[in-house]
């Protein structure tokens, strides 16, 4: 972990921020007079988005391998910058980090003094593909994707699934179905878990039993993505073609625009109620009308 702070110039640069296909602009979920800023740049890749307890920002950079913290006064520091080209992020209740370590094929469990602990890095005696995204459950229980975007053509398994580490340690297969699985987000309550099929081009919804075993699956939205996230709402967004939300029945409410692709999404910030984007070569945040779910 590096104690090296870089000062974030929150000079930002502000964009101007279009809205479609939804709600007039009275009735957006964006806050009155936001406007898109640009919080931090000169990046490779960014990825990953996830928040404290305090609100402060973490976030991956594939190309260097570095998971960031970015504060709440701006400040940027190095988290860890031998990530293992950590890709998803998650903060569980207990403020506990957990990551998907791409170049490895695990996911690993942070320490307070910022060690890991591999939680697993095989499935069936093989390695894992490239683990991409994760959420953790209410019980300690771990949802990740595992898609293969680099070398498609040695894929260690025998496709492109998603798995669920048990509280006891025991990691089984439980979506085998889609083309290439990317953002996994699950509801507060513990009753839904929503999958995005970036291959796919489809975003599905399945309930979640008891076990973490999921049924009823069910199309959510006719478009995939990479990241995803939930406010308190139950609003569900889609990182792709800028950010889409959709509504908890599954109407399409909005479409925020970024200057860059967006890769992921997550709330943050003092009061929770900040977007932060995470978009190729930069991260952008914009404020909003509602808070992220808790």
């Amino acid at each position: 972990m590096s104690n090296s702070a870089i000062r974030l110039s929150l000079a930002v640069c502000v964009f101007g921020v279009a809205f479609a296909a939804g709600p007039s602009h009275a009735e957006s979920l964006v806050a009155e007079g936001a406007e898109m800023k640009r919080v931090s740049t000169n990046h490779v890749f960014t990825e990953g988005p996830a928040v404290d307890k305090d609100g402060n920002l973490f976030f991956t950079d594939l190309g260097k391998s570095i998971i960031h913290k970015l504060s709440l006064s701006g400040d940027l520091s190095d988290f860890n910058a031998e990530s293992a080209g950590s890709n998803g992020l998650y903060f569980d209740s207990a403020g506990t980090l957990f990551a998907c370590e791409q170049n490895n094929g695990r996911i690993v469990r942070y320490g307070e003094d910022g060690a890991t602990t591999v939680l697993v890095d095989s499935y069936d005696g093989k390695p894992f593909n490239s683990p991409n995204d994760l959420w953790v459950d209410a019980k300690g229980g771990v949802y990740f994707s595992d898609p293969r975007y680099f070398r498609r053509d040695e894929k260690p398994q025998d496709g492109e699934h998603v798995y669920y580490i048990a509280p006891n340690g025991k990691t089984r297969r439980i979506i085998d179905d889609m083309v290439r699985p990317n953002g996994i987000i699950g509801t507060a309550d513990g009753k839904t878990l929503y999958v995005a099929d970036h291959g796919g081009n489809k975003t599905y919804a399945y309930s979640i039993a008891a076990d973490g075993s999921l049924s009823n699956k069910r199309e959510f939205a006719p478009e995939g993505a990479d990241g995803i996230t939930l406010d308190e709402r139950g609003n569900l967004y889609l990182a792709g073609q800028g950010v889409t939300v959709y509504s908890p029945g599954g109407t399409k409410l909005e479409t925020i625009d970024v200057p860059e692709g967006p890769s992921n999404v997550t709330f943050g910030g003092k009061d929770g109620k900040t977007l932060f984007i995470t978009a190729r070569t930069s991260v952008y945040a914009i404020d909003m009308r509602v808070g992220g779910q808790r």
